[in-house]
């Protein structure tokens, strides 16, 4: 995943203004912190626990670094180039605490969790690291300024009955939509994959906890909550009961009154049931949007990466997408340049691609992550071959992109305007989820952030669409 530098205000609170009362025994101003969140949206909604309860120990929070005397940096570990990122930025901050502009690097998240020995040689300046599964401990990592030579170190692993609720966030998002994240790590054993290693086997929150969580977003003004997993699909399997994605979805479904939109995110392609389609069928709140990343069509590179799904398999369950959801849009990613990834095998992906037509899709270039059994495959292929066929894939799926935005036009439909341009609204239909799909460009409107409106599409703009009010 590509890491995306979020340094937003959080939602609801000025840009400097202290919260609650100080830590108890702290003399002296409270901390002002400044937070920057990298890597994806799970990452995000740590972000923003973490966040909201610096605010209620007193911190001060500001989105300008330049006032901060304390950074905190939740990383994303995923990839090479997000930790690149990652040391990048802290490697800047550190320059400025030499200078005296700072007084405290906190360092938080994936890549504490999986390489903390290597961020302190790195950037000896970090004062704290806090893991993945210790963000309890923010408040007390930001709040000690008293350092000595050692780093103040969280760290520990998942442990089952571990408490993780996501209730009391300052959000990053913008107030209308917001990250819900139904279950943490993940069983699957993807050769090319860190997160199990990173964040643990899978673990869920119970259907009250989500309802509950649901029903303080929706009072803070969201209108539509995206639902998260690493795999969305084996919802409930640690959880007692005959809980499934299925009696979930028809659970928020029917208990989070003023919602307007439910959107699933990471569904993984082997474990996709019958009954989970149908339940996006009938739930009138769920937006009939799938988010599926395949990785790859070819049956050897498929079983190479051990995604325990087949060719055949893969296309039944598209046609039963697309037949049991209509108007089902549906977005994947794929990996190109899998190790030993031939032509011909690469070729292949690019033709189901074209066959297929789907409404979004996005590529990654094979990262080795040496730990992984993928890492330590043979037949690791070139840069600069990775990169072509990267290349090649992209400008394949533009055409198909395209030629899916023109089937929009002169469709009338709803949108939920997200931002104010200078000459338009810039809004998404329930097919284009926030922040990796297309938009739909308004003109003649004087809708504000956050409401709903009909329009009718009456060109393209490339991968957006152009709409009119209705």
């Amino acid at each position: 995943m590509t890491s995306n530098r979020n340094k937003q205000d959080p939602v609801g609170l000025p840009v400097v203004g202290a919260a609650a009362a100080p830590v108890a025994n702290w003399s002296g101003p409270a901390p002002v912190v400044s937070f920057v969140s990298l890597g994806c949206s799970k990452n995000l909604v740590d972000s923003e626990r973490m966040l909201g309860d610096l605010a209620s120990s007193g911190a001060t929070i500001s989105a300008d670094e330049d006032l901060a005397d304390t950074v905190v940096v939740n990383t994303c570990g995923f990839l090479e180039a997000s930790r690149t990122e990652a040391i990048e930025i802290l490697r800047d901050l550190a320059a400025r605490k030499r200078a005296g502009k700072l007084k405290r690097i906190v360092v938080a998240g994936c890549l504490v969790q999986r390489d903390d020995h290597g961020i302190q040689e790195a950037v000896p300046e970090v004062d704290a690291l806090v893991g993945v599964n210790n963000r309890d401990d923010i408040v007390r990592a930001v709040w000690r300024m008293d350092r000595d030579e050692s780093v103040d170190a969280f760290l520990g692993d998942y442990h089952a009955g571990q408490q993780w609720s996501d209730q009391g966030r300052l959000r990053l998002t913008p107030r209308h939509y917001a990250y819900m994240r139904i279950s943490e790590g993940c069983n699957q054993k993807c050769t090319f994959c860190t997160i199990p290693s990173i964040r643990g086997p899978m673990h869920c929150k119970t259907p009250d906890e989500l309802v509950a969580e649901g029903r303080e977003l929706i009072a803070d003004g969201t209108r539509e909550i995206l639902l998260l997993g690493q795999d969305t699909t084996s919802y409930g399997t640690d959880i007692h009961g005959d809980l499934t994605l299925a009696s979930l979805l028809r659970q928020l479904d029917r208990d989070l009154d003023g919602l307007d939109w439910l959107r699933l995110m990471y569904v993984y392609p082997s474990i996709m049931t019958d009954e989970m389609i149908a339940a996006i069928a009938e739930c009138d709140r769920l937006v009939k949007y799938i988010d599926i990343p395949l990785q790859h069509i070819n049956d050897r590179m498929l079983k190479r990466m051990h995604r325990r799904v087949t060719r055949k398999q893969t296309e039944d369950l598209m046609q039963r997408l697309r037949d049991g959801i209509p108007d089902v849009a549906i977005r994947t990613t794929f990996i190109v340049g899998f190790p030993g990834e031939t032509e011909g095998e690469f070729e292949e992906l690019l033709d189901f691609v074209r066959d297929f037509g789907f409404d979004a899709a996005g590529a990654f270039r094979y990262s080795r992550e040496p730990e992984t059994p993928a890492g330590r495959m043979k037949e690791q292929l070139e840069a600069q071959v990775i990169e072509e066929r990267y290349e090649r894939f992209m400008l394949t799926q533009q055409e198909v992109c395209f030629a899916a935005a023109q089937r929009y036009v002169g469709r009338s439909f709803d949108v939920l305007v997200d931002e104010v341009s200078e000459n338009c609204l810039v809004a998404r239909h329930p097919g284009q989820a926030p922040e990796v799909d297309a938009v739909t460009l308004v003109a003649d409107s004087d809708a504000e952030p956050g409401e709903i409106i009909r329009v009718q599409c009456v060109d393209t703009q490339d991968y957006d669409l152009v709409a009119i009010p209705e």
